[in-house]
């Protein structure tokens, strides 16, 4: 592979020097990341520092904590949130917004882990760093927690008296934590860790468990926060090419001026005694079928990185597929819907989990023993030799790409180190390596070393869980009504007057605006900092033996291919089996091998292979629709002959006729797509709406959206009357979609390794089909719709059609919508309504949409969806206001991407017919817009005669509770 460039020690920055207060402790070249790793101590306060020095320019910073609960209080996931509310240097309500109004930042966050909180940042502009670094590090040693008692209340909870005096109870935590234990994997997940660390911070829900952030007093709010938020508690990481001495001054000012609050010891952060823990079951409200079983077993501690990456490859190995000996077994024991297995890492001591989903009579009972019993005989017989090859060298292409799903190299990387280094000061480093533990794993390949760890960990286990999850029809909400019951029946009417005093007084702080003095205090880049917009290589078209465009950037020894194929010569009640087809190609036997041999080759050769649908559209046309079925490949550029001849296998030789397998693929979408609806049902929504309107967003959802999946639920209820036939309809239409005259590929590498590609590869094995665009598109109509999920918060979103009144430039809709999301709405649905998140987009084609995240409402929401319009009219858009959402938009513009991400975005943008140059004319009406065109904005926003949809996804009580009149009220999940 192609070498990134190294960044040699620093011979000033030998160990035992100093700087600025830090020394130098040890000095570790990384050649994973082609650069060092300098770890020191500060002299004044024993806070703990890492830098690793390489040549990215998406620069980063983290200060973070070791914070292990005592309870389920959810005490550091609330100060998570709270600190980042005002501070003594910077005294606005909301410094955290501020800065995701008006900073370049590329990474802006703060998160609660099971033993641990972090607060990192990137930017790729310097000053603009210092400046997050500034506010994050004041927020965590100097918030205003500690004189304005309300944050408290705000981001955790409070108690409200409705005129009848029916109390509820509120706040933004509670509210978030209420949302994600109405997902059963989440409840599963926190019962086995109670059951396996009974006495250990692991036993605690970290981010709180509703019905016991309740029982949080604002003192023991502020004790934790004075002896966990200390700097001798404190790890602080920086990354990528920095001035150090320059960022480590800054560090130490504010490390050296940390109040000194004297509040005792941080909680202590012990291993768990070995136990094996009863079998347990826990009851939680929802629908049967979310009925789960999950084992868990400890495989040791963080200090092992090798046994730890060992364990990672031998679940890939065991259970990664369809095919892989683990799952297979228990898929064909016909125990339940699904199957899967899961490295829980960065914890103290890290396990592996086996969870089984949707279970059929009796199965939780039998579980235990199948996997138990197969895991033996995989130990004593010998896991088979190809699978984990396979996944070692799966494992080993993912670690040397490096593509962390999101997150800039620099935050991933700090997560990475505190893997090690929370637990041991002098290991920062441990997850930051991985030749050596391939090397040893490759050795152990032959030398029974993964059978040894499948027998210690499993077979053998001293330290193991079980738990079963019970569906009931009564749960926590009736738990905390009676709660709230029994507390009002010992208030009298000057209880509830007190109770309603306080909430008018939390309304009028959160209402009251920051002063222009202590908005002056927050540092702000300006317009006139932004720079040239970051060089974009061109893609070519080239010659080859299909239509092809070329991405010829670094990508470091990998190649990327993507096989677009046009879907528009099929009839629109054929596109939901082509999301059929697409759960199943790559997953079933060829005309050449068994399923399993195709899965083992393709995670040897491949680094992956994925189909998945899209549509492509006008931004003036929303009539348009170019749905279109994406193959995407990658591998090493050693492998390239694999790259063109594992695809083409698979599309062109799948054999469709194993319907008990199919049945088994098709069940694991249905059951992930309703957990998705739980966990994010705010995009869902969106989604949802933007078919009321959009021809290429229905074609869209008949293929992978709601459509697709009422589709799917009712093929497999009805699935003995359907299957018959099922295998040659899918094969038909395979042989319709990948031809030779509907596909455009695009390769991203270097232009040797692509003609490579193409002498190899040839037509791909493609021949020339129907091309007829006979596909029509039924009218979109704008519904208001209800989808019941088993949850206690909901996800409103509301979407209108494009105005007449609307003569915004998609720049100045991208800088206002920016305004509405992190001003108007933050304010109003998740300050003051509790919601954990709320958005507003306005789309290239003119659909303007709201949507909002873990909500405890319905009606209050829209109603504040209703008054956005009024709000924006009045918008004062001072000159530094509107500086900062300049700055903020245009930085999300430039932020750095992946070279697969940017070959991704040119071809979307090829195929969506944007003009050359369309996104450097976006980023031009973002620097010249003004306040009077955002204010002039609000006119589209209020017109009353664009035709307007709505889509909520919640639980019963809260859509019977809405006083919309739904068109449809559909039960999912």
């Amino acid at each position: 592979m192609a070498e990134k460039n190294f960044v040699e020690p620093r011979a000033e920055l030998a160990v035992g020097t100093t700087h600025a207060g830090f020394t130098v402790t040890s000095v570790e070249p990384l050649s994973e990341l082609s650069g060092c790793a300098y770890v020191m101590r500060h002299d004044a306060t024993g806070a703990r520092a890492l830098w690793l020095a390489c040549a990215d320019v998406n620069r980063a910073f983290a200060i973070s904590f070791k914070t292990p609960p005592a309870d389920d209080t959810g005490v550091f996931h609330i100060l998570e949130h709270s600190v980042l509310c005002g501070s003594d240097r910077y005294p606005v309500k909301e410094p955290f917004v501020n800065l995701l109004k008006t900073s370049m930042q590329t990474f802006l966050n703060a998160l609660t882990f099971p033993d641990k909180t972090m607060y990192p940042v990137a930017s790729t502009n310097v000053a603009d760093l210092e400046n997050l670094m500034s506010v994050y590090l004041d927020a965590v040693l100097h918030p205003a927690i500690w004189h304005r008692r309300r944050i408290f209340e705000q981001e955790g909870w409070h108690l409200e008296a409705a005129d009848d005096g029916t109390l509820s109870y509120n706040g933004v935590v509670l509210n978030e934590m209420k949302g994600a234990l109405s997902d059963p994997d989440d409840v599963l997940y926190q019962a086995l860790t109670r059951s396996l660390f009974p006495d250990t911070c692991y036993g605690h829900e970290s981010g709180g468990n509703p019905r016991a952030i309740p029982t949080l007093t604002y003192e023991a709010f502020l004790d934790n926060h004075a002896r966990h938020y200390a700097p001798s508690n404190a790890y602080v990481f920086l990354y990528g090419d920095l001035d150090v001495d320059r960022e480590l001054a800054l560090v130490d000012e504010a490390l050296c001026g940390a109040a000194e609050r004297g509040a005792g010891s941080p909680n202590p952060l012990v291993p768990q005694a070995p136990v094996r823990a009863p079998r347990a079951e826990v009851r939680m409200a929802t629908a049967p079928g979310n009925s789960e079983v999950g084992l868990s077993y400890v495989i040791g501690t963080a200090a092992d990185r090798t046994r730890v990456l060992a364990a990672d490859v031998l679940l890939d190995a065991l259970c990664g597929s369809n095919e892989a000996p683990l799952k297979r077994r228990v898929l064909d024991a016909g125990l339940a819907d699904d199957f899967s297995a899961s490295l829980i890492d960065g914890v103290l001591q890290p396990q592996v989990m086996f969870c089984l989903r949707g279970l059929r009579e009796g199965a939780g009972a039998r579980f235990r023993e199948l996997v138990e019993s197969t895991c033996a005989e995989l130990a004593e017989g010998g896991i088979p030799r190809d699978k984990l090859e396979a996944s070692l060298a799966q494992a080993e292409f993912n670690l040397r790409e490096g593509d962390w799903g999101g997150y800039p190299d620099g935050v991933a990387l700090a997560m990475q180190a505190m893997s090690s280094w929370l637990y041991d000061d002098g290991r920062p480093v441990d997850y930051l390596r991985y030749e050596d533990a391939l090397a040893e794993l490759k050795r152990g390949l032959s030398e029974g070393l993964f059978e040894r760890l499948l027998r210690e960990v499993v077979c053998e286990s001293a330290h193991c869980a079980e738990v079963e999850l019970v569906p009931v029809e009564d749960g926590d909400a009736d738990e905390e009504a009676a709660e709230l019951a029994r507390l009002r029946a010992g208030m009298g009417e000057k209880d509830l007057d007190a109770v309603r005093a306080e909430v008018d007084a939390l309304r009028a702080e959160q209402e009251a605006p920051d002063s222009p003095e202590a908005l002056a205090t927050l540092p702000q880049l300006r317009v006139s900092d932004i720079g040239p917009a970051p060089a974009e290589p061109a893609a070519l078209e080239v010659e080859a033996p299909l239509p092809c465009v070329a991405h010829e950037l670094d990508t470091h020894g990998i190649d990327y291919v993507y096989h677009y194929f046009d879907l528009r010569h099929l009839d629109f009640d054929e596109l939901p089996w082509v999301g059929v087809l697409t759960e199943l190609l790559g997953r079933l036997a060829t005309a050449r091998r068994s399923a399993s041999d195709l899965d083992t080759l393709v995670e040897t050769n491949l680094g992956g292979l994925d189909f998945f649908v899209e549509t492509y559209t006008r931004d003036d046309d929303l009539s348009f629709a170019a749905p279109t079925l994406v193959v995407g490949a990658s591998a090493l550029s050693e492998k390239a002959a694999a790259l063109c001849e594992l695809p083409a296998e698979v599309w062109g030789e799948t054999d469709f006729g194993d319907l008990a397998r199919v049945r088994d693929i098709l069940t694991q979408r249905r059951v992930a797509l309703e957990q998705y609806y739980l966990s994010s049902g705010h995009a869902a929504a969106l989604g949802r709406t933007s078919t009321y309107f959009s021809s290429a967003a229905r074609a869209s959802g008949a293929m992978g959206g709601l459509d697709y999946y009422l589709f799917l639920r009712e093929l497999l209820e009805h699935w003995d009357e359907r299957a018959d036939g099922l295998s040659d309809l899918l094969a038909d239409l395979a042989r319709r979609v990948f031809t030779a005259d509907n596909v455009t590929v695009s390769f991203t590498g270097p232009a040797a390794d692509r003609e490579l590609f193409w002498r190899r590869g040839g037509d791909l094995g493609l021949r020339p089909g129907d091309v007829e665009r006979r596909l029509t598109v039924p009218a979109p109509e704008p519904r208001r719709e209800a989808f019941v999920i088993p949850s206690d918060v909901a996800y409103v979103a509301r979407a209108a059609a494009p105005s007449p009144a609307d003569a915004g430039s998609v720049g100045t809709w991208q800088v206002a919508a920016r305004a509405l999301s992190y001003d108007y709405l933050w304010n109003e649905v998740r300050v003051k309504g509790g919601a954990y998140g709320v958005g507003f987009k306005r789309s290239t084609e003119g659909l303007r949409q709201f949507w909002s995240y873990r909500d405890p409402s319905v009606d209050a929401t829209l109603a504040r969806y209703d008054a956005a319009a009024a709000w924006l009219a009045g918008w004062q858009g001072t000159e530094g206001e509107l500086d900062g959402y300049v700055v903020a938009t245009v930085a999300a513009h430039d932020a750095p991407v992946k070279p697969r991400q940017l070959a991704r975005r040119q071809d979307v943008a090829r195929f969506n017919a944007r003009p050359e140059g369309w996104r450097d004319t976006v980023r031009e009406q973002e620097l010249a817009a003004t306040a009077d065109d955002v204010r002039a904005l609000a006119a589209a926003l209020a017109d009353e005669g664009a035709p307007q949809g709505i889509c909520i996804f919640g639980g019963r009580d809260a859509i019977e509770a809405s006083t919309v009149s739904f068109d449809a009220v559909t039960e999912l999940c």
